[in-house]
């Protein structure tokens, strides 16, 4: 279980780093630069990473999903449906399809430089169809399966708490219901973050020649930069909510703080040492 359950883990945090490592920089550069002065292709990398990221995300919040539903309402199957070789074939299956689900963004042109955000990001009214199923697809669908997984582990957490005789032995250690919390907390951040967004385009699609002017700018603006800091929040939450985080994110500020400590004081005894130690000069004369 925690091989397979932490893979996926591993990969929702390939996923929110992929944005931290490439283009939220060149934001950065674009901020200070006022404008995009980097390319077109610069462009099209950028916004593709984003997207892999934005998608990946949701993909493997799906898949977090599934298998905390399979886990604790499936425990008899949970062991050969998620073996350490399937589970990684399911994160690859999950990569797969994020990249499939980007690389029509490349013919289709979607891919844009928008100043009001300083990035190069999804146009949603180059195409209403695309935009729509995108929306559809990429954020929709994905939520209504996690919703139901978690709904449907939530009624059987109230049955057991009821002493509600459940069909099979679920597994509901404490350990594994603080694991359950943190994913569900994970996902409610994300569709709370993204949900702005994917309905403006949405709206954007239907009617865009009246829409579009009027959406207040700040409204844009605002959506796309919840949207941009869900990408930070899940270590924060991984950190409130689960204690075996809690002591990884303690031990790793000790460790860099002795570090810290170790090195200014191993500078200070050099120093101390160079200036006790007689010079050459003298030892010869001596």
């Amino acid at each position: 279980i925690y091989f397979t359950g932490n893979v996926f883990v591993v990969s929702l945090a390939v996923a929110d780093l992929v944005v931290a490592i490439y283009p939220y920089p060149l934001v950065l550069t674009s901020v200070f630069r006022n404008g995009w002065n980097l390319g077109y292709l610069q462009c099209q990398i950028s916004g593709f990473l984003m997207g892999l990221s934005v998608i990946g995300s949701i993909f493997n919040i799906a898949g977090i999903a599934i298998n905390r539903y399979c886990y604790i309402c499936h425990s008899l199957k949970y062991d050969k449906l998620y073996s350490n070789k399937n589970s990684l074939c399911y994160v690859v299956l999950i990569w797969v399809l994020t990249f499939v689900a980007i690389v029509p963004n490349l013919f289709v042109g979607s891919l844009q430089y928008d100043p009001r955000i300083y990035s190069c990001t999804f146009a949603q009214s180059v195409s209403s169809a695309y935009t729509i199923a995108v929306v559809f697809f990429h954020f929709l669908l994905p939520i209504a399966i996690v919703t139901f997984c978690y709904l449907r582990i939530w009624i059987l957490v109230i049955q057991v708490r009821r002493r509600v005789k459940p069909d099979n032995n679920p597994r509901l250690r404490p350990h594994d219901f603080r694991n359950f919390v943190t994913m569900f907390v994970v996902f409610v951040l994300f569709a709370i973050c993204w949900a702005p967004l994917n309905f403006i385009g949405l709206a954007v699609a239907v009617n865009p020649a009246t829409v579009i002017p009027r959406i207040p700018e700040w409204l844009f603006v605002t959506s796309y930069y919840m949207a941009y800091f869900n990408s930070c929040l899940n270590a924060i939450i991984y950190g409130l909510l689960n204690q075996n985080f809690r002591r990884e994110y303690k031990r790793i500020i000790v460790t860099f703080c002795t570090a810290k400590n170790f090195f200014q004081d191993s500078s200070n005894d050099v120093g101390d040492r160079m200036k006790s130690k007689p010079s050459p000069l003298i030892t010869n004369n001596n």
